[in-house]
């Protein structure tokens, strides 16, 4: 019989996720008959890839092609019952109209095989059914949903240093339905995916490192970045509800965020998160200058032609280094040790290259302001994949970029 984790403790209770860590299986660990297989090890592994793609609400055709996987292509009674008992019946709160759906489609595919669609699958659907839809206010009114994003490190990897205990990191984030009306920054987009990638295998380029992030929207990189143990992660947006939602996620995974930097008396040494509002247009330079991350991060930020040359603006006071001072402190406080004798700011930019006139405007500006840009992409020596069940990401459409002054 095969052991599946209490993954999530089972999804709706995210106040047992510590710091986004799943839990590991114990003795009363939930026991599934429906992978008593030679290959236990491998059906673990997709089964999780099918709740795990549940619950970042992948789009239903995908979770049920995950699920075929399982066993080989056809949606046995065991299929079933774990799309219905450790999924659906698991759902967080605000995600019900999702679950219909996929029972929904769960029961049209099984009918199409000629199939015999389990009782409970109808008796849930039909509890879904009564039930009223709240999908189009959750739409219209922006309220939050939430996604557990999931990332699961390949077997092998477990001794790599941003690899949890369990082999898994679940950041459950509180999001929008609605990306394309005046929600953007509460979206979940793919170059912040990828961006969460790169920090979590390469964490040695952030650990002890001061982090800047530019349009922080969810904070999912933010949260990746305090996983890695960077000394100091200051996260950034210019819209206020987005920031109020991102406040809500550092919450969520145990994070807490100050309000000043500064060290507060007899505070315990960790990574400390603050939450700035940042709109690229107004920033002054000397705001910009008191902040000296050694790092500068951004996830599809290169998406607005009348934005840019404030993006490059607010980039070049972030990547100018105050010289260094024989006491080593500011008069903002004390000065971070990472900076002293380090090498240069950079910044790394992830992006989707939507419109090719956007991104070659970009460009001109990079040069214009004297600073340098590489193209990363070609150069990640075989990138883990940490997100294998995520089949609406794209990973092969995103760039990614180190920006440095001259």
């Amino acid at each position: 019989k095969l052991t599946i984790v209490r993954l999530y403790n089972m999804a709706s209770d995210s106040s047992e996720l510590r710091h986004g860590e799943v839990m590991a299986a114990n003795e009363n660990s939930t026991r599934l008959d429906w992978a008593e297989s030679e290959s236990e090890s491998e059906s673990e592994s997709q089964y999780l890839h099918v709740l795990s793609a549940f619950l970042a609400m992948e789009p239903v055709d995908s979770v049920i092609a995950i699920a075929r996987g399982c066993t080989g292509g056809s949606i046995t009674d065991n299929v079933q019952r774990f799309l219905w008992e450790i999924c659906v019946r698991s759902a967080a709160d605000g995600n019900a109209s999702y679950a219909k759906k996929l029972l929904k489609r769960l029961i049209n595919e099984v009918e199409l095989e000629n199939g015999e669609v389990l009782d409970e699958v109808y008796e849930e659907y039909a509890l879904h059914m009564s039930a009223p839809s709240k999908e189009n206010i959750l739409v219209k009114e922006n309220i939050r949903i939430t996604k557990f994003i999931s990332f699961l490190f390949p077997e092998g990897s477990y001794e790599h240093p941003s690899c949890p205990k369990s082999g898994k990191l679940v950041i459950p984030m509180k999001c929008s339905l609605n990306m394309l009306e005046g929600d953007t920054g509460c979206s979940i987009w793919p170059s912040s995916l990828f961006l969460s990638e790169f920090v979590l295998q390469y964490p040695d380029l952030f650990a002890n490192k001061s982090c800047f992030e530019v349009g922080s929207g969810v904070g999912l990189v933010g949260i990746c970045l305090a996983h890695v143990k960077a000394k100091k992660v200051i996260l950034t947006d210019g819209d206020l509800l987005t920031l109020a939602n991102m406040k809500l996620n550092l919450e969520r995974n145990r994070l807490n965020y100050d309000d000043e930097l500064l060290k507060e008396p007899g505070e315990a040494q960790s990574t400390r998160v603050k939450c700035i509002h940042l709109p690229w247009e107004t920033a002054s330079e000397s705001k910009l200058s008191k902040y000296r991350p050694d790092i500068i991060l951004g996830a599809d930020v290169i998406y607005d032609l009348s934005c840019l040359p404030h993006l490059l603006r607010v980039l070049v006071a972030l990547l100018r280094r105050e010289p260094k001072r024989e006491n080593g402190s500011l008069e903002t406080g004390e000065r971070d040790t990472a900076q002293q004798g380090s090498s240069p700011v950079v910044a790394y930019i992830a992006s989707v290259i939507r419109n090719a006139n956007t991104f070659n405007a970009f460009l001109a500006l990079v040069d214009q302001m004297d600073l340098s840009i590489t193209d990363l992409t070609g150069q990640l020596k075989s990138p883990l994949e940490l997100l294998p069940y995520m089949h609406s990401y794209d990973r092969s459409s995103i760039r990614l970029f180190s920006i440095s002054s001259r």
